[in-house]
């Protein structure tokens, strides 16, 4: 991992160079901070950035994001703070991840841990539940039907349907980890738990895998936890209150704290 690092670190500290911006926060999103990456699993890289004083004073709209092509398995692309910070106040899922992903590249400054801790009061169970329903909808009617299956895509029903069982017990974000979601979810002793241990064995030790036959007890599973979560999502708790001033307030700061030390 040390090598691919530095390689990540390096190919931050080019983007700020090239798009002359501060990168305040950089982290992996994809399978290997769920904990199952594949051999050839590409290291999915997000962060937020900040841009000097002058390019939020337009009057023009302007592109608040950068993406660079995928090259050597590396995935990197970030938002700019004023959209996390307008996705934040929604609860955005992906973004609230980020913020607690396990593998941590660089935080630079506080902007990070001052946005987790305001994630208690904009954490919006029901936006997020839909987030993940709709994730898991999709992947299961694409991938999981049918006597054969394109097996791995379990994992991307399996997530965000514990995702879901997560936010309904604790009404908190959902952790990362897959583990952790199973650990606390999946009772063990169970069918259902022995039989996604065994996938995920073989998911974790490199196995190729393409189309098997179903896996009943999972589909069984994720059919009846799919049609009960589109009955319950409606009635879930929405955000607690408006933070918007503390938000503008935290998006002045940060650009005081950046850029004053240049």
């Amino acid at each position: 991992m040390t090598d691919i690092k530095q390689q990540i670190l390096e190919e931050l500290q080019r983007i700020e160079q090239e798009e002359q911006v501060r990168i305040l926060y950089a982290c992996e999103s994809g399978s290997r901070a769920w904990g199952f990456p594949s051999k050839d699993s590409d290291y999915d890289v997000r962060f937020i950035y900040i841009r000097p004083v002058s390019w939020y004073l337009s009057i023009f709209e302007k592109r608040d994001v950068i993406e660079r092509p995928i090259s050597d398995m590396l995935d990197i692309n970030g938002w700019d703070l004023k959209k996390a910070l307008q996705l934040f106040r929604k609860s955005n899922p992906p973004l609230l991840e980020w913020l607690q992903s396990p593998i941590v590249y660089t935080e630079n400054h506080t902007v990070a841990e001052q946005i987790r801790r305001l994630s208690a009061y904009t954490f919006s169970p029901k936006s997020c539940v839909y987030h993940y329903l709709h994730m898991a909808k999709g992947n299961y009617r694409d991938y999981l039907q049918g006597d054969q299956v394109k097996i791995k895509k379990y994992f991307y029903v399996l997530r965000p349907i514990l995702a879901c069982e997560w936010i309904e017990k604790h009404g908190t974000m959902p952790p990362m980890e897959f583990d952790r979601l199973v650990d606390d979810l999946v009772v063990e002793g169970t069918q259902l738990r022995r039989v996604i241990g065994e996938l995920l064995a073989r998911k974790k030790a490199g196995d190729e895998m393409d189309y098997e036959p179903r896996i009943n007890p999972i589909n069984d599973y994720l059919e009846e936890r799919i049609a009960y979560f589109e009955q319950t999502a409606s009635g879930m708790e929405t955000a607690e209150g408006d933070r918007d001033q503390q938000l503008d307030e935290l998006f002045r700061s940060v650009i005081r704290q950046v850029w004053d030390k240049e």
